[in-house]
């Protein structure tokens, strides 16, 4: 693991137990793509953090499999879901074999790996281990995120951090990439995913994705 994602894990280690009490709800985003979904088999959490889309993931498939980068927010995440399944890991090397996943999640999270190529690769490994007609919702921040100055250039995205604040008023800063919508869709149209639906809502893109044909 390289030196930037290293920095993203141990960051989310210092935070975690705090960043964890502040992520009760699922989004709705996510409660809407899964209550759309087929019944499946096998489902995937990318960046699961304290389990809340796992518990959500549950509501459609038989078994649900959540992976993040950071001890911390697993720890909360097997507290929260005690029947769930986890697991240290990467998004850029999932620990899943090929064509298993018939519904998965990838929310925020996209946004903290460190380069293009990096990024890039994350989907490609997203579209490796889902089965070839399952679906997965791809999220990252935006450029029309309320966050950022209103002014920057909607068609170009930029690297970033922003501040988490502890308990006391410490402030730990987190790696983003903070994407354009446009550029969003061309990172997924080049991976190995095709995008089926595409929407920006509340400061975020959203895509729905699945692998592309072979």
């Amino acid at each position: 693991m390289d030196r930037s994602r290293v920095d993203v894990r141990d960051t989310y280690d210092r935070i975690g137990e705090h960043f964890s009490k502040t992520r009760v709800n699922a989004w709705p985003e996510v409660e809407s793509f899964v209550a759309d979904a087929e019944e499946g088999d096998f489902g995937l959490d990318i960046g699961c953090g304290n389990g809340r889309h796992v518990e959500t993931l549950q509501q459609r498939v038989d078994r649900v499999l959540g992976v993040d980068v950071s001890r911390s927010l697993l720890d909360a995440a097997i507290e929260r879901v005690p029947d769930g399944r986890f697991v240290l890991g990467d998004a850029s090397h999932l620990p899943i074999a090929s064509g298993r996943v018939d519904l998965a999640v990838y929310i925020a999270t996209l946004h903290h790996l460190p380069s293009r190529e990096a990024r890039i690769a994350s989907l490609d490994q997203l579209a490796r281990v889902l089965d070839p007609d399952g679906r997965a919702l791809v999220s990252a921040w935006s450029t029309t995120h309320d966050n950022f100055d209103a002014s920057i250039d909607a068609e170009r995205g930029f690297d970033t951090t922003v501040e988490w604040t502890l308990p006391g008023g410490e402030t730990v800063p987190r790696f983003y990439h903070i994407y354009a919508p446009a550029e969003f869709r061309a990172d997924v149209e080049s991976s190995d995913l095709s995008l089926l639906e595409f929407e920006v809502s509340s400061g975020n893109c959203y895509g729905t994705v699945r692998p592309a044909s072979r």
